[in-house]
């Protein structure tokens, strides 16, 4: 749509407001309605938005180890703008105007910490260099039925999942919740996160959704929106979805894989393809999977940002947990789809579903562009039983260790900036350390009668 018939649909829009959102560090929408007067007079010449959800944690926790904003600045307002082009109607709020927005810092430059500019910057180095990147993701996550309150009743103990049982690719179990499922293909489509297929997982109540690829700033947008849209087209379904990475020790964790390829400015040749190779690998995707390797351990909080994300990331759990790559191998780090020039890209299956896509994105294509700068060869391919490759590495094993990791490299400084690296690492410091403080119900039962 043109910006003209954007604005005329936003006038004539009947409820005379607008929705509008920021992604924050990890991945959380935050926003509100405006008066489609305010909107009006904050589209062009810009607007402002509090600077503390960038001063706190998913639980609305202040910080207490940031500089960027905190009680030594008095959580001011901070310069902001939305992005016209993200503009979609919300289908389950009657149509309702909704837009992205982004920070900016005071001489109207990208904020260092808003993690769309981010992967704008990352965007600009690949365009820099002659290439489209696009991508996509896919998400698996767990459905309950049940609300925010009786899950608080519960204390997230016992929750009844949407469907019981095993039912991977199962039929079966779409029939028995037909009216959510079709919801949910239906309704995301509408708003604009083209869905290309809706299934069952190996899980109770699991699904898997693979949103259709895109440009890669479009693909992030997607991927956000579609974590928030499930949520809320759940709860009309007396449905509770999360996309925690691991959420029972004895079931499958969620993957947030991340499939990405580099075309050329036409957006017609596929430089990751090369039909003479005998994988029908191009020296250039041969380098961009070196880089991704090279930086993983460096930039692995980017990927797996929660202290969570690291019970997915274990032996046997379909989460790789070496340092490995593979052809079609779904136990290794980073997994080769060598097709026709279309579809030759690559998977990268560290991404847990917990992550923030614009995050997850620029790491994979930022450390991809590292190894085609710096020519990197790539080691030999792992065939078989990634998760007993152990010959290039393995993975940090907690939050706590990938973060030392990424706050003692100068990769991630180098590639992402150092403001940037910086703030995120002093957040992902943060939450470590809040995960230290309570007392659990494996020490209770560990500990309690026996000590």
């Amino acid at each position: 749509m043109t910006t003209r018939s954007i604005l005329d649909y936003v006038k004539s829009h009947p409820s005379g407001k607008v929705k509008i959102a920021y992604s924050d560090i990890d991945g959380i929408l935050r926003g509100k309605y405006i008066s489609t007067e305010k909107f009006l007079t904050i589209v062009d010449g810009g607007s402002s938005f509090c600077d503390v959800i960038f001063g706190w944690d998913s639980s609305d926790i202040a910080y207490d180890n940031t500089t960027f904003t905190g009680w030594h600045s008095g959580y001011p307002d901070a310069p902001a703008r939305l992005d016209l082009n993200t503009f979609r109607k919300i289908p389950w709020e009657n149509d309702l105007p909704f837009f992205l927005g982004e920070l900016v810092d005071n001489k109207g430059k990208p904020s260092y910490v808003c993690p769309r500019q981010l992967l704008k910057k990352v965007l600009n180095d690949a365009n820099r260099e002659g290439f489209v990147p696009v991508f996509s993701q896919e998400f698996e996550w767990f459905n309950y039925s049940e609300t925010p309150q009786s899950a608080r009743a519960k204390n997230f103990k016992d929750l009844t999942p949407l469907t019981p049982g095993m039912f991977g690719y199962s039929i079966l179990r779409t029939t028995l919740q037909n009216p959510f499922f079709h919801d949910l293909f239906d309704l995301l489509n509408k708003f604009d996160v083209p869905v290309e297929g809706l299934h069952t997982e190996t899980g109770p109540g699991v699904l898997e959704a693979a949103i259709t690829h895109s440009g890669i700033l479009e693909a992030a947008d997607r991927a956000l929106l579609f974590k928030t849209a499930v949520k809320e087209i759940a709860y009309q379904h007396g449905v509770m979805a999360t996309f925690m990475a691991k959420v029972n020790e004895a079931l499958p964790g969620c993957g947030g894989h991340v499939h990405q390829s580099l075309w050329d400015k036409s957006s017609k040749k596929n430089l990751f393809h090369d039909a003479k190779d005998k994988h029908n690998m191009s020296a250039l995707m041969k380098s961009y999977i070196a880089g991704q390797l090279y930086c993983l351990p460096s930039l692995l909080p980017m990927y797996a940002p929660t202290v969570n994300s690291y019970k997915r990331l274990v032996e046997g759990a379909w989460a790789p947990t070496t340092l490995t790559w593979g052809l079609d191998n779904r136990t290794v780090a980073l997994r080769v789809l060598s097709g026709g020039n279309k579809s030759c890209r690559l998977e990268t299956r560290v991404i847990g579903s917990d992550v923030n896509p614009y995050l997850a994105m620029a790491a994979s294509l930022s450390s991809g562009l590292y190894g085609i700068k710096k020519k990197l060869k790539l080691q030999s391919e792992t065939k078989g039983n990634g998760y007993r490759d152990y010959s290039h590495g393995t993975l940090p094993t907690t939050l706590h260790e990938a973060t030392e990791a990424m706050k003692k490299s100068s990769i991630a400084e180098e590639i992402l900036g150092e403001n940037f690296t910086e703030h995120f690492v002093q957040t992902r410091e943060w939450e470590w350390r809040q995960h230290l403080k309570p007392v659990t119900d494996w020490e209770m039962k560990r500990y309690f009668e026996i000590i």
